[in-house]
């Protein structure tokens, strides 16, 4: 690698030295002489021809031989032949495998600076955390007793998530924060964070965006919610810490200029939260990614995980590239983010949704009959299963389209589309306790999808399927939580 390097170096010192040489021998001025070192770089022909000729003109008028110069040039033409890369690849060969061997032996550290890098994109940050998850990482959300700055490894291995990337939380309040903390230990509550940060700089907008994005949710006992929460004056519980955290600070600042050094006499009584529900779910999420820009804690089609994994084709993401699709069935799924609708020239109404899913999202057109017919799943947060063809435009061939043929409602894919679940098993795996298991998740989940067996002998390559006459099962997500986490069983649906 080192031999490469130096290379790689020497590349580039023959480029100035080009330079150098046809200011000496041609006359070139240093921006000609720039030009041609680009030229060479970047093997643009049109460019060296004309270089060529101003090089043979500029060593004439110099009186050196032609001859020599001829040389000269065909050397330099040779040069720019492979020169460029050769250096960057070199370069990149070297970046490649710092890289990989970082990737390989530091895992978590290196995914925690990726995302750190990237954390003002989020397409690339979604697909990082994807990564991470898949080498079998969790990413954890912001956490003042834990995070820093920027994405951390915790001493678990797993990454936590840097308080300095929610959305109106600045740099500096969580430096002022993270300082106190290390010197003075965790904060043992809210209360006691109230007390010791400077609530200056960690004001109320500041507090607020912690609170949503579940910085504070090692204080287990308060809900995000209750943190929004208005008691009977109409005051937040986090105005009334903040008005807190002030007392306790004025009274400490008394009590240190007393005779005595004590408390003057005052008492402080801290602020309970007012008694409230937690936020639904999908607004728990909605709120977050408000403040993180990812679904973080977990996703909105995590529910639908089954229906997706058995009856999706393609990501949104893949429908970036249609072509690969050309006169293709593809079915996708996501939740409903936008909607439009108007009245064209010619009268006819139409239409557009955008649905989001784990890779990125999609807007898809209807028009006339079309929209008429689907105009009922516009609403966003439906979660829905598109069905469609992608083919060429009717008077656009160049153009292609995503065609939709179905749609399907996501909570209505099991009972709409699955007709059998089919378990498979190794019978070396069966024993009492999985036969008891399995007994008691299908007496629990009683439904109207039909249950078959599959018992599967992968040595002497023997199969027996079997079913049910009697036993039809509910494909809710405690029935299939249970065969994703059961070992030796495996699934399908039809």
């Amino acid at each position: 690698m080192e031999k490469y390097l130096n290379d790689s170096y020497g590349i580039t010192v023959y480029q100035e030295q080009v330079m150098q040489l046809s200011q000496e021998l041609a006359g070139f001025t240093k921006g000609e002489a720039d030009s041609l070192r680009k030229a060479m770089g970047k093997k643009k022909k049109s460019i060296m021809d004309e270089m060529k000729v101003k090089f043979f003109e500029g060593c004439a008028r110099k009186g050196y031989d032609e001859t020599i110069v001829s040389k000269i040039w065909s050397d330099w033409e040779a040069f720019a032949q492979y020169a460029f890369n050769k250096s960057h690849s070199t370069c990149y060969a070297l970046v490649a495998y710092q890289t990989g061997y970082l990737k390989a032996h530091h895992p978590a550290e290196f995914m925690a600076a990726v995302l750190s890098r990237n954390i003002s994109d989020i397409k690339k940050i979604t697909t990082f955390m994807d990564e991470t998850r898949r080498m079998g990482m969790e990413v954890l959300g912001p956490d003042v007793n834990e995070s820093n700055v920027k994405f951390t490894v915790n001493r678990e291995g797993n990454i936590r998530f840097g308080l300095g990337a929610i959305k109106g939380v600045g740099e500096g309040a969580v430096i002022q924060l993270i300082g106190e903390r290390e010197e003075n230990g965790l904060y043992r509550n809210i209360y006691d964070l109230m007390e010791r940060v400077n609530l200056n700089s960690l004001n109320k907008k500041t507090l607020e965006a912690m609170a949503v994005a579940g910085a504070f949710d090692c204080f287990d006992e308060i809900s995000r919610a209750q943190y929004f929460a208005l008691d009977t004056k109409g005051t937040s519980f986090i105005e009334s810490l903040i008005r807190y955290g002030n007392n306790a600070k004025t009274i400490r600042q008394s009590s240190s200029h007393t005779l005595f050094g004590d408390g003057g006499g005052f008492d402080l009584v801290k602020p309970e939260p007012t008694a409230c529900t937690e936020w639904p779910k999908l607004e728990k999420l909605n709120r977050e990614k408000e403040v993180i820009g990812i679904y973080l804690s977990s996703h909105p089609l995590d529910e639908f995980r089954l229906e997706i994994n058995n009856f999706t084709t393609a990501t949104l993401a893949d429908l970036q590239n249609l072509r690969e699709y050309l006169d293709r069935e593809v079915t996708v799924a996501g939740m409903v983010t936008d909607t439009r609708n108007g009245i064209g020239k010619n009268g006819k109404p139409y239409g557009s949704f955008t649905i989001q899913d784990y890779t990125d999202s999609y807007r898809f057109m209807l028009f006339d009959k079309d929209y008429i017919d689907n105009s009922k799943f516009f609403t966003v947060g439906y979660y829905l299963l598109v069905k469609g063809r992608v083919q060429k435009k009717k008077y656009r061939e160049d153009e292609l389209e995503f065609s939709i043929r179905k749609i399907h409602l996501l909570s209505s894919v099991k009972d709409e589309l699955i007709k059998t679940v089919t378990i498979r098993i190794n019978p070396e795996n069966i024993n009492t306790e999985m036969i008891n298991e399995l007994k008691d998740i299908i007496r629990e989940n009683k439904g109207e999808t039909e249950l078959r067996f599959l018992f599967v002998d992968p040595e002497d390559k023997v199969s027996l399927p079997m079913f049910s006459r009697t036993l039809r099962v509910r494909l809710n997500n405690e029935f299939t939580a249970f065969l994703d986490d059961h070992p030796g069983i495996e699934y399908k649906v039809n």
